[in-house]
């Protein structure tokens, strides 16, 4: 029950948070922010916001007054903080900030659903029947991820593209092997990378989740998107080169998924 009282505490902060952030900030208060910095009341107007909605989980909670001023308080001081910083960055608006400014935000609530849970402790946590479940598929996401990445790019450097496509596609084949296609077929830049961990993500998740079925349509999907682009490709190199990379990364990562699955104690279908 230790985890059921934090997570009592702590959804309804989320929920005011994301209220908050995104459906009740206009993007006029967004752009206000990052011309005017400290200088727009808009910031202060989304601190406040932020701080008063807070008023209800913490009546809903059952909180006391001293207790309600203090979580008040500090979600007003920690989101100026947070978002002037963001704000007066030269870059702030790119998606690496604005992750780090969510998870600053989701970081702070979580530290106050801790304080609140009065039968929450860190050994409560490690000692947790899901902890070492949770590191365990956490650990599986990491692994699917990048490394992946690195040994489908090791193998295919073994095979190497034909004519003037082998430069371009062996060096853009050490990042992700779907990267290969982006830059020799046409497309956005690092695209291939992006489609090659949602497709691992994706096919991980349906694993663990034990719809394979689904994976089949992803890989299905997938080819059939790529069809039209390698039809068009007059180097039967570049689609073997592509199929092996995709085939790869299906493979290990339905193997991941298996382990993980395998681990977890879950009965494979």
């Amino acid at each position: 029950m230790e985890m059921l009282n934090f997570f009592n505490a702590l959804i309804p902060l989320l929920v005011i948070h994301v209220i908050c952030d995104f459906y009740l900030q206009p993007k006029s208060w967004v752009d206000a922010k990052r011309e005017s910095t400290y200088c727009a009341i808009e910031l202060y107007f989304h601190s406040v916001l932020h701080g008063v909605a807070l008023i209800i989980p913490a009546f809903i909670l059952g909180l006391g007054v001293h207790s309600t001023v203090c979580l008040v308080a500090i979600v007003m001081v920690t989101h100026y903080l947070f978002d002037l910083g963001k704000a007066m960055l030269p870059n702030g608006e790119k998606l690496g900030y604005f992750i780090l400014d969510q998870c600053l935000h989701v970081l702070v609530l979580v530290f106050i659903a801790y304080h609140m849970s009065t039968n929450l402790t860190l050994d409560a946590l490690l000692n947790h029947k899901h902890f070492f479940d949770v590191i365990f598929i956490s650990l599986g996401y990491l692994i699917a991820l990048k490394p992946t990445s690195i040994i489908i790019a090791s193998v295919l450097k073994r095979f190497p593209l034909s004519s003037s496509g082998q430069g371009e596609g062996v060096a853009a084949s050490e990042t992700d092997s779907d990267a290969v296609s982006s830059a020799e077929v046409g497309g956005i830049a690092a695209g291939g990378e992006l489609i090659g961990y949602l497709e691992r993500v994706l096919i991980l998740t349906f694993t663990i989740a034990g719809s394979y079925a689904a994976i089949g349509f992803i890989f299905a999907a997938k080819s059939i998107f790529r069809f039209g682009e390698l039809n068009k490709s007059e180097d039967r190199s570049m689609t073997e080169y592509v199929l092996i990379g995709s085939l790869l990364s299906v493979v290990i990562t339905t193997v991941i998924g298996t382990l993980v699955s395998l681990g977890l104690g879950i009965k494979i279908k």
